[in-house]
C-alpha cells in the first residue's frame, strides 16, 4: 500500500513519490541523477512534479550535500561589455548543466571582491568564477581551503594553480597595431594606463613586437593616468596640442573607452579621424560603439570565455583533487575594422600623391 502524505504543507518529494507511485529514491534520482532512471519512470515522475507545482528545497538539499547546484561568478566590472558578454555566456553553460547562476560586481575594488567571496561561500555554491584584474591569491586560497575550486576568467594567475580561460591580449595588441601600421602609420601613439594589469601589459608586448617587425615604425607613450574615459579626454588632448613632428600619427587605445574619448577630443581639436589620425581600441567594448566615428577594435570572445569558465568548473569538479590538473585555455583575438581607421592608407597614398583624399575636398 502507498502511503499519502497530507497536504496541509507546500508539496514535497513525499507527494511526488505518492503520486507518481515510486521510491523517494527514484524521485532523488530523477532529480539529480536522470540517466539512472527509466525514460517511462522518468516521466511519470515529472508529470507528478508538474500537477503538484512541486520545488525541490534547494536548500534542504545543502544541509545534506554541502553544495547547491549553483556557481558564482564575480565580475571586476558590469560597466564593460566584456564582462556582460561573461555573464552570458556562463549562464546559458550553466543552465544547459542544470545550475544556477548567481553574480555579483566588485567594481575595480579589492574589498568589495572578498564580501563578494565571503557571500557566495555562504551560499553553498559548487564553484566560483573569477573575473579579476589581479590574481588575488590571499582571497582565492582562502576559498579554495574551504573546498571550493575557483576558476579565473579574462586573467590568467602567475603564482596561484588554478584553471583559467583567458583571450591572447598580447595577439590583440599585435593585431590592432599591425593595422595601423597597414594603413600608413609610423609613428604610433600608445595611450594605456595601469601597466600592474596583465591586459595592459599583455596588449602593450603585441604592440611592441609589431612595431619590431616594421622597421622605421616608432612607438610613443602616452600615460592616460586611468584607463576609463577622462583619462582618455586628457590624453587626447595632450595628443592634439603637439607639434606635428611630435604628435602620433596613428593611436592605439588600451580600451574602447579610452579609445573613443581620444577620437571625441582630436574631433574636437579639427583633427581628422581616421584621414589624419586613425584610432583604434583594443577590447571590443560595446558602451564605445556609439560614437561619431565607429570604433575599430580588437575581438574579445567574451561569451566564449564564459561558457569554457563553466566547463572547467565542471571538469574539477567531477574529477578528484589529487588527480586534477590545471589549465588554461587561451582564445584567440581578430580585428574589427571600422570607420575610425579604414581609409586612411587611402589618405597616405592620395597624399604622396599630391591630391586630395576625398573626392568631394579641394584644396584652396
Amino acid at each position: 500500500m502507498v502511503h499519502i502524505p497530507r497536504r496541509d504543507a507546500p508539496p514535497s518529494v513525499h507527494h511526488v513519490a505518492a503520486r507518481a507511485g515510486v521510491s523517494l529514491a527514484t524521485v532523488s534520482n530523477v532529480l539529480n541523477h536522470p540517466e539512472r532512471v527509466a525514460d517511462a519512470t522518468a516521466a511519470r515522475v515529472r508529470d507528478a512534479i508538474a500537477a503538484l507545482g512541486y520545488t525541490p528545497n534547494r536548500n534542504a538539499r545543502a544541509l545534506v550535500s554541502g553544495r547547491t547546484r549553483s556557481i558564482g561568478l564575480v565580475v571586476t566590472s558590469l560597466r564593460n561589455s566584456l564582462f556582460t558578454d561573461m555573464v552570458s555566456g556562463a549562464q546559458a553553460a550553466a543552465r544547459e548543466r542544470g545550475d544556477t547562476l548567481i553574480v555579483t560586481n566588485s567594481d575595480d575594488d579589492l574589498d568589495a571582491q572578498a564580501e563578494h567571496l565571503a557571500f557566495m561561500e555562504s551560499t553553498r555554491v559548487s564553484g566560483i568564477l573569477l573575473a579579476s584584474m589581479t590574481t588575488s591569491r590571499a582571497q582565492v586560497e582562502a576559498a579554495r581551503q574551504h573546498g571550493l575550486p575557483v576558476v579565473y576568467v579574462n586573467h590568467e594567475p602567475e603564482d596561484v594553480d588554478a584553471c583559467a580561460v583567458v583571450v591572447d591580449n598580447e595577439q590583440a595588441g599585435y593585431v590592432a597595431a599591425t593595422h595601423l601600421i597597414e594603413e600608413g602609420c609610423r609613428r604610433i601613439g600608445f595611450v594605456s594606463a595601469r601597466p600592474d594589469l596583465q591586459p595592459v601589459a599583455r596588449r602593450r608586448a603585441g604592440l611592441l613586437r609589431a612595431v619590431a617587425e616594421h622597421p622605421g615604425v616608432t612607438l610613443v607613450d602616452v600615460d592616460a593616468g586611468d584607463i576609463d574615459p577622462p583619462g582618455g579626454t586628457d590624453a587626447g588632448a595632450r595628443i592634439a596640442a603637439m607639434s606635428l613632428e611630435e604628435r602620433p600619427d596613428g593611436v592605439l587605445g588600451v580600451t574602447d573607452l579610452l579609445a573613443m574619448a581620444v577620437v571625441t577630443e582630436l574631433r574636437g581639436a579639427g583633427i581628422r579621424v581616421p584621414e589624419d589620425i586613425p584610432v583604434t581600441g583594443c577590447d571590443h567594448n560595446s558602451i564605445a560603439w556609439g560614437g561619431a566615428v565607429p570604433l575599430t577594435s580588437v575581438t574579445q570572445h567574451g561569451e566564449d570565455m564564459g561558457a569554457v569558465a563553466v566547463e572547467l568548473l565542471h571538469a574539477e569538479l567531477s574529477e578528484p583533487a589529487s588527480s586534477h590538473v590545471h589549465r588554461t585555455v587561451v582564445l584567440g583575438s581578430e580585428l574589427v575594422p571600422r570607420e575610425s581607421t579604414v581609409g586612411r592608407a587611402r589618405a597616405v597614398a592620395a597624399a604622396r600623391a599630391g591630391r586630395p583624399s576625398d573626392p568631394r575636398r579641394t584644396e584652396a
